[in-house]
């Protein structure tokens, strides 16, 4: 931080000593910066839209399911392009509460999609349940999948 504030002290020191020599070569550099920001925004834009376009469904479903993994999950992917990747993390909600009763700690399960799948393709798997707060029952709580990171293949 002490660096960046002598490289802006620096800045305007030559700004004001050399205004005909610096002010172009800062309009040039701010453009650069400019042209940077707008293509990291953009890049960040689109991926969440893409991210928005994927159908993920979590269902407490034991019958379906191994005894150690009774979440069920069905991911569909929406996008015209294939998903290379995708984490997740898995909240639990009592119906109509806004409280997660998931115990999301160091011990508790990472959750990984397919790998690759491909545009308009499903997949679908069975899953672990997140460490629950003392005195929750799986069967009375709805699932989601929360902080998706993924990427995909352009």
């Amino acid at each position: 931080m002490f660096v960046g504030v002598l490289l802006i002290i620096a800045w305007l020191l030559l700004l004001l000593r050399y205004p005909r020599k610096a002010f172009p070569v800062s309009l040039a550099a701010l453009a650069g910066l400019a042209i940077v920001a707008a293509s990291v925004a953009w890049l960040d834009n689109r991926e969440a839209e893409q991210l928005a376009r994927l159908e993920l469904r979590l269902v407490y479903d034991p019958a379906q399911c191994p005894a150690d993994r009774p979440l069920q999950l069905r991911l569909q992917n929406g996008n015209d392009v294939p998903l290379t990747e995708l984490a997740w993390r898995i909240a639990a909600y009592a119906p109509g509460d806004t409280v997660n009763l998931a115990d999301n700690q160091y011990t508790a399960p990472r959750y990984r999609g397919p790998g690759e799948l491909q545009a308009g393709a499903s997949w679908q798997d069975c899953l672990p349940i997140p460490p629950l707060r003392t005195g929750y029952r799986a069967q009375n709580l709805e699932f989601r999948a929360e902080r998706l990171q993924g990427s995909f293949s352009n």
